[in-house]
This record gives C-alpha cells, structure tokens and sequence, in this order.
C-alpha cells in the first residue's frame, strides 16, 4: 500500500508533530508499505501580512529564502532510506503521487488535503493538537468537520472531536508510541543530581515563563538546585545566568545528559495535544511535574504518575517541585511508575492501530 503524510513544511527542527510522523513512516515502511513524505516550502497565507509586526514580516519573508534555497538535512530523527521524502514548492494536487492514503498532519495541510482527487487516496486527517494556537478558530474547527478519516493522539482530543461535532465512526483515538530502547534509564535514581530539566519554547501557550517562575521559587528554597533548558531558539536574555541553556541538542545528549542526568522534568505547557517530552523524560526515569493540559493524561495522572496543577499557575508548579526535591522517596515513587507506564506505549502498537484503521477505509 502507499501511504503519503503531508507535512506543514520543511523539517529544520525537532518539532513533535514531525517526529511523529517520521516514526509512523518508519514503521509502516518496515512492514512493506511504500510511505511517502511531503514537505512543502509554502502554504496557503491564511493571515494578513499587514497584522504583523515588520519583524515577523521579515522573518517570514527570510524563512521563504532559505527553504528556496536549502534542503534540511534531518539530523535529529533517524528517518529509514525506504521511506521518500519529497519537498515541493506548496502542497497542491499535483506535486502528491497517485496512491492509497493521503494523510494531512496539521489544519493547514488539511485544506488541501480535503481537495485531493480520489487518486490521490483515501484522505485521512492525524490531528496533534488543537490547533488554534497556530490559526484562526472557525478556520481549524472547519478542518476538523472536513469529510476526512480522523485519527487524533489522546482521548482529550477525542473529546475535543465530539464537541466539534465529529461522529465515533469518522474518528479513531491512537495514542504515540515510545522507542523505550532509545528512550531509556542510564543513571540511577538514587544517584542523580538535584537538576530540574524543562523543554523552553517563545511559544506563550508552551508556558515557559511559568515554568521559570516555578524553577526560580523552588531555587530560592533549595540554592543547590540546577535547571538545564533546552529548545531550538536562541537562549533569551531573560533565562537567568545560573540556568543552563543547550540549543537543538543532539538526541543521544537529550538521552543520556539531559533527561538522564536531571530528577524532574517539569512540562508548564497551558494546552497540549499529548507531549513528547514528558513521556521522553518519564522513559528515562525523570518524576514529572506538569500543568494538567489536556493530552498529556495519556501518561500523567495526578499522585500516581506525575504531580498534576492547573495551567497558568506558576506558583502551583513550584509547589509541585518542591513536594519532589523535598521527599526523595515520592520522586523515586512516581519516576519508577511513571518508567513502568510508558514502557506500554510503544511504536510497533500504536502503528498496529494505524494501520488497522487504514486498511479498513481504503477502497
């Protein structure tokens, strides 16, 4: 069978929502399917140029330049040499190859996906998150309605689907895997410093600020502690000084220094579809804290997994923290749970899924 994934655009960072992708990719491709992936430069502009700043207009207009010019080379997930990737100017009918099934994996693809011809496949929707952070409501809600085949990530999402007016039939709940083999406990737990480990991101709904906030309360508590950041933008001048910053680390580094080498890992997101980073984390043995957002309640619940608060409350999350670095033994609790946990999640069961579902809506 061919399966194509189109993707929102070029892959220069380790985005989840491409990695995701990715694995499916290499997983379908080992069991014999022929997996194609697109990755436009362009998409359709659904905002007004002229409601952004001349900075954002300049970034985007040099994001333009450099994906005419550049092809990434992904060096940060490890992608088979079976499965095609292919990048296209915009994500129209005709640069997609004839095939089985079509999958659009964010709101904007989805637009074009829904407008495919039949050859093109059976059409099929991966939803990662509610994605009104990135677009206009009524815009990504109508995605949501279009006549594809739904597959979202978490059962808040699900919900998220019948609240939006999706039927049970159009839509499937398949959660992402872990590579536990990749993802794995390196360093004891007895013997790991006194670090907090947090994914930062300039996005507002990722929470970072909060997260700071609550990082910096449980320091002055406890002026041992170490906090290690790590993202794909440049460290900002705000980070404190005493805070280390590692930008677009590899993933062997994320593994065995970051997560590894860090007791909690703290997830201050106000929304999320089902984060990576936390389960990465909870694989490798970090107790987690985070802000109950939504997804994440695949893998996160309150006192038995992770420590849970609402979003938006910083002061919360300190509390959370300080629970953690103040009773090694509900940290050690909660880690070994949560490590026993995600070892369910895997690729190989989650893609069991996909494909099961795939198989029964193509003609």
């Amino acid at each position: 069978m061919q399966i194509t994934f189109v993707l929102p655009g070029y892959p220069w960072a380790p985005v989840g929502g491409f990695r995701v992708v990715y694995e499916y990719a290499n997983q379908l491709v080992a069991r014999g399917h022929e997996v194609i992936v697109i990755h436009p430069r362009r998409l359709q502009d659904v905002s007004s140029a002229a409601g952004l700043s001349a900075y954002r207009r300049l970034r985007r207009r040099g994001a333009y330049i450099r994906n005419w010019l550049f092809r990434p080379n992904i060096r940060w997930q490890p992608v088979d040499p079976k499965v095609r990737l292919i990048y296209v100017a915009e994500p129209i009918a005709q640069y997609v190859p004839d095939g089985h099934a079509v999958f659009a994996t964010a709101w904007q693809t989805a637009e074009y996906v829904a407008g495919y011809p039949e050859s093109k496949g059976e059409k099929f929707y991966l939803i990662q998150h509610y994605e009104t952070w990135g677009g206009p409501k009524q815009q990504v809600d109508l995605t949501w309605r279009a006549p594809l085949h739904k597959v979202v990530i978490s059962r808040w999402l699900y919900e998220k689907g019948r609240s939006l007016g999706c039927s049970d039939s159009e839509m499937t709940c398949i959660p992402n895997g872990m590579n536990c083999e990749r993802f794995r406990l390196v360093t004891l737990l007895q013997e790991r410093p006194k670090r907090i480990a947090m994914m930062f991101s300039l996005a507002e709904w990722k929470g970072s600020k909060d997260g700071l906030k609550a990082i910096e309360v449980a320091k002055d508590r406890h002026p041992a502690l170490q906090a290690t950041l790590f993202g794909t933008c440049k460290r900002p001048a705000y980070v404190p000084r005493w805070i280390e910053y590692l930008r677009d680390p590899r993933q062997e580094l994320l593994i065995e220094q970051i997560y590894n080498g860090s007791r909690i890992y703290l997830c201050p997101s106000w929304t999320e579809g089902s984060a990576l980073p936390p389960a990465e984390a909870m694989a490798c043995g970090c107790a987690v804290v985070s802000t109950d957002c939504g997804g994440n309640r695949e893998y996160a619940e309150h006192g038995v997994t992770a420590l849970l608060s609402p979003p938006r409350d910083p002061e919360a999350l300190a509390m959370n923290l300080l629970r953690l670095l103040e009773d090694d033994d509900l940290r050690i609790r909660l880690a070994l749970e949560g490590h026993r946990c995600i070892q369910a999640f895997t690729w190989e069961r989650s893609t069991d899924l996909l494909e099961e579902f795939i198989e029964a809506r193509v003609r």
